[in-house]
């Protein structure tokens, strides 16, 4: 045993408080973590922003959804914050719904969720649904969860990677999922290090979290933790089974090595304990699991016992499911003096339900335990490419996609619960997942087929028959390499069948009946079923060059359309005109030939004989005048 002088350890202790506040200021500062930890609390089903008791905690209104519908809530747990409303997403709204939050800086987070129940006395059962995030399924609300305080929350650790956190929830066909909030709390990026395969690669979910020695909850901030640490919630225990002989212990002293990076622990988990009695010296905690999977426990400990003042007083093993994980522990030994945190972590595998921590004394007195923390490690699901997803959410709006196939979150993650009409496969070379197939046949479609399907360049079949698609097919399908089966059979599909699918070489079927297109079909096409390949063209009135439909008149450009449409109007123009000019001279000789045979009538005629004579009898008078005047004036011009 090491002696120290108590002004020794008074000194020490100090030190280590000192080293305490300066590893946590280096933890922070070597993840850039300077600055307040990004924090985001939501108040889903909100329209205002809230504030709630006791820590004036701030929630954000409802934003982010991608559907649902908002309604009072019902709390059915103390340990839920006091809010009011929830979102909840009925079926008819698709069985994916999803929160999606932009603009968070990458790092690591925890995210928790508190659900809650509608507040409507016509429903009188609590739905099951699975929650998702990152693309990666994580918890899943089960029978009964109402009525369990540490059920009524979901918490998962995962890191952000594309400064944007997805938190999806999954119909099971038993009620509508709902939530009445979301946090989403940065915390240090070691935060919770197993060792391997720890990382981006893996996510951590709370399956158990106690505070040993007492009986009342608590969350970090309420004792006084550090927010680089997270809010994490601590449940409080005074036995760990109803049937063992243990006692609760506790202290007011200082504990040491606390608020530590990159965890950050409280000091107060520490200032309580559970220990042994002479009867029973062993301590023993028992949990359900879900079998096959691995878990990360986390065992905490502090000397807080006053019959325990020296190294080898205390002395125990941890075993864990029957093995021993740690071997003669003295807390004393391992920290350097009483009242100082010590942390031990092991990862097991466990293959069956129940998981199961003995902490058996070896020498000295009675087991201790402070408090103990167990998480489930979930493998974290690859996503699919980022372009075939952007294309998929073009397509949908394209198509006009009706709520109730969803199309929220990733298409193929998690793997439970891919996108209805999506076939996904995994590309090893890539490392993401890839659509390799869509089938939305008879789903009362009716918009157009964007020319961004083609970013779906691992597509082996399209199925989008019997909808009421409209427009031209997309010249941009035949850069589809892959594809293998292309049916867009009865629909309402007009112009013509472009050029470029006569270049999918490995298309073997391809059904284009009962639409509307119109012209010649691609001579690459036409000769196509002679080898092994099935085509089926009819019932389009416009279609013409192949065996089974009409005859192709000569095939014309789009100028030369253009030119004779432009010479039949011209000469639509001239026919007018001279239809015009012939029907003014036919008038002109109608007029005439009316004016001919009024003067041939007998009444014409003698007022027309009247008239000649009347105008000549005037002619003869002024002739004989205009003579005699000369025969009168001649003498005078003589002379």
């Amino acid at each position: 045993m090491r002696w120290r002088s108590p002004a020794v350890l008074h000194l020490l202790r100090l030190w280590l408080l000192a080293a305490s506040a300066s590893s946590a200021a280096l933890g922070v500062l070597a993840s850039d973590l300077s600055k307040e930890p990004f924090t985001i609390r939501i108040s889903c089903g909100s329209f205002d922003d809230i504030r709630t008791a006791p820590t004036n905690t701030l929630w954000y209104r409802d934003f982010g959804y991608t559907g649902g519908r908002f309604a009072n809530a019902t709390r059915p747990s103390f340990i839920i914050p006091p809010l009011k409303t929830l979102r909840y997403f009925p079926l008819s709204d698709g069985p994916e719904n999803c929160y999606n939050i932009n603009n968070v800086p990458n790092g690591h987070y925890q995210v928790r969720l508190f659900f809650a129940l509608l507040d409507n006395p016509n429903l009188d059962s609590e739905p099951i649904f699975d929650v998702s995030v990152e693309g990666t399924l994580f918890s899943s609300l089960l029978l009964g969860w109402s009525s369990d305080d540490e059920k009524t929350f979901a918490e998962a650790l995962v890191f952000v990677q594309d400064s944007s956190l997805s938190v999806c929830f999954h119909s099971t066909g038993h009620g509508d999922p709902s939530i009445l909030s979301i946090e989403v709390l940065q915390i240090d990026d070691n935060a919770y290090n197993f060792g391997p395969p720890w990382g981006k690669g893996a996510v951590l979910r709370t399956a158990k979290r106690l505070k040993c020695g007492s009986g009342k909850p608590a969350f970090d901030e309420d004792l006084n933790g550090i927010r680089w640490g997270g809010d994490r919630f601590w449940l409080g225990l005074q036995t760990l089974s109803s049937s063992s002989d243990d006692q609760s212990i506790s202290t007011e002293n200082v504990i040491a090595e606390t608020l530590l990076a990159p965890n950050f622990y409280p000091q107060s988990i520490y200032q309580s304990a559970i220990v042994g009695t002479d009867r029973q010296p062993s301590l023993s905690f028992e949990m359900d699991v879900t079998p096959n999977k691995n878990y990360s426990v986390w065992l905490h400990f502090a000397e807080i016992d006053n019959g325990v003042t020296a190294e080898e007083q205390r002395v125990f093993d941890v075993l864990i499911n029957g093995d021993t994980a740690f071997k003669d522990v003295d807390i004393i030994r391992m920290t350097g003096e009483r009242f100082t945190a010590l942390v031990l972590n092991k990862t097991v595998a466990v293959s069956g339900t129940t998981l199961k921590v003995i902490l058996q004394p070896v020498k000295g007195t009675r087991a201790i335990i402070n408090a103990i923390e167990v998480f489930e490690i979930i493998p974290a699901e690859k996503k699919t490419l980022p372009q075939e997803v952007s294309a998929l959410r073009t397509l949908k709006g394209s198509l006009g996609l009706p709520l109730r196939l969803g199309w929220n979150g990733d298409p193929c993650v998690p793997q439970q619960h891919p996108w209805s009409g999506v076939d996904c496969q995994f590309d090893n070379t890539k490392g993401n997942w890839i659509i390799d197939g869509l089938g939305l046949d008879n789903q009362g479609l009716k918009g157009v087929i964007p020319s961004d399907i083609s970013k779906l360049q691992h597509l082996q079949n399209i199925n989008l028959s019997g909808n009421s698609i409209k427009g031209n097919i997309p010249i941009s399908l035949g850069t589809i390499s892959a594809l293998q089966v292309l049916d867009l059979s009865y629909n309402e599909l007009n112009g013509s069948i472009p050029e470029s699918l006569g270049e999918l070489a490995l298309l073997q079927i391809l059904n284009l009946n009962g639409n509307r297109l119109s012209g010649r079909v691609p001579a690459s096409l036409g000769g196509r079923p002679l080898h092994r390949a099935r085509f089926n063209f009819t019932d389009n009135a416009g279609l013409c060059g192949i065996p089974g439909l009409r005859e192709c008149g000569p095939h014309l450009s789009v100028a030369a359309k253009i030119g004779m449409a432009f010479g039949v109007l011209l000469a639509i123009l001239f026919l007018v005109v001279f239809a015009a000019c012939w029907w003014k001279r036919r008038q002109n000789i109608l007029r005439a030939k009316r004016l001919a045979a009024a003067r041939e009538a007998p009444y014409a005629k003698s007022r027309t004989q009247f008239t000649r004579d009347v105008q000549m009898t005037k002619h003869q008078r002024t002739h004989e005048s205009v003579r005699s005047s000369n025969n009168e004036s001649s003498p005078h011009l003589l002379s």
